[in-house]
């Protein structure tokens, strides 16, 4: 019988940290709204600060927490997470070249946040077609975006947990991580159907035999 873990058999705090100096801060945010016109707003922003005063070779003298980066990203999507619009901003950036940028983002309009996201993203904006700071942000927006849709239609729904997808495949999450392990204990409690489940495997066509 499988067993309900409790969680304060386990110590989940980090450890006391040796002595040290703080020298660098990346503070990331996501925020995910509902708009009066029924779609969806998905935004992030990353910021990178120094502890300690600097000179940058484009900007001379920085003092301890002058902002490096300052990005942002607002994706517009639809109920299924396809993206409609997108815009970028870079408030703060190390070189004034950065912000062209900017304008390479708007291949991802049409491209939909789930399975294959971060491969579309590579595609679209991988190496020197983007910038690596907005593909950094990019990559975890479609959690952001599914934090906030599905769980919000959910709840609207009186629902206790995320559907099925429209094709009768198990929620997205399922199978992700190792809490979401369709033999373990957590699926078996919330999600008793797909206890078990295994992805059907497509029948090769005889031109690939």
């Amino acid at each position: 019988m499988l067993r309900h873990l409790d969680l304060k058999e386990f110590p989940l705090p980090l450890p006391p940290p040796q002595p040290r100096k703080h020298l660098h801060h990346r503070k990331v945010s996501y925020n995910g709204y509902l708009r009066e016109d029924g779609l969806w707003d998905i935004e992030a922003q990353m910021t990178d600060t120094k502890a300690y005063a600097m000179v940058s070779p484009e900007k001379g003298d920085m003092s301890p927490g002058t902002p490096i980066h300052d990005m942002h990203i607002r994706a517009t999507v639809d109920d299924t997470m396809t993206i409609r619009d997108i815009f970028a901003a870079m408030d703060s950036r190390p070189f004034s070249e950065c912000v062209q940028a900017q304008d390479p983002m708007q291949k991802m309009v049409g491209v939909t946040m789930g399975p294959g996201w971060r491969h579309a993203i590579e595609k679209a904006l991988g190496g020197i077609r983007g910038c690596t700071h907005l593909r950094e942000l990019l990559f975890n927006m479609a959690t952001a975006a599914y934090q906030t849709i599905p769980v919000y239609q959910a709840r609207q729904q009186d629902k206790p947990r995320m559907p099925s997808t429209a094709d009768g495949q198990p929620p997205f999450h399922l199978g992700k991580c190792m809490t979401w392990d369709f033999n373990g204990p957590v699926v078996l409690r919330h999600y008793p159907t797909y206890a078990g489940w295994q992805p059907l495997v497509k029948a090769k066509s005889a031109g690939n035999e």
